[in-house]
């Protein structure tokens, strides 16, 4: 079983940056690939980046890509997403995930789940 738990997300005004973190629980952290996805009120969860186990490849949906930066810290069993130039439509719940299988932009591959982290920009 692996436990997420996110942190750093606010209220921020369009143009601003933030970084959001993400904490495993788990001691084979370093075989999971995480991903980043977010949720705002009324809408589907939609991917936002993905990152494999060992951190060489990164996936981006277009409308974050360039703005956004997801890495991981194996040792620390911590994923982040640096979120820069934020937009009022950035606004969100965001969410962190693991796979134990290849990273991927599909929320169903994804077996563990935090409980989210608010992302509020301001315009």
């Amino acid at each position: 079983q692996v436990q997420l738990v996110e942190s750093g997300g606010g209220l921020v005004q369009a143009g601003d940056s933030l970084r959001l973190s993400c904490a495993a629980s788990t001691l084979t952290f370093r075989y999971y690939a995480m991903a980043w996805f977010r949720q705002a009120p009324g809408k589907e969860r939609e991917f936002v980046a993905t990152i494999s186990s060992g951190g060489a490849y990164t996936n981006y949906d277009d409308s974050v890509k360039g703005r956004f930066t997801i890495s991981r810290d194996n040792a620390k069993n911590t994923a982040s997403l640096q979120m820069n130039s934020l937009k009022p439509e950035d606004t969100a719940v965001y969410y962190c995930a693991a796979t134990a299988s290849v990273p991927s932009s599909t929320k169903e591959r994804y077996h563990y789940w935090g409980q989210g982290t608010q992302v509020t920009v301001s315009s």
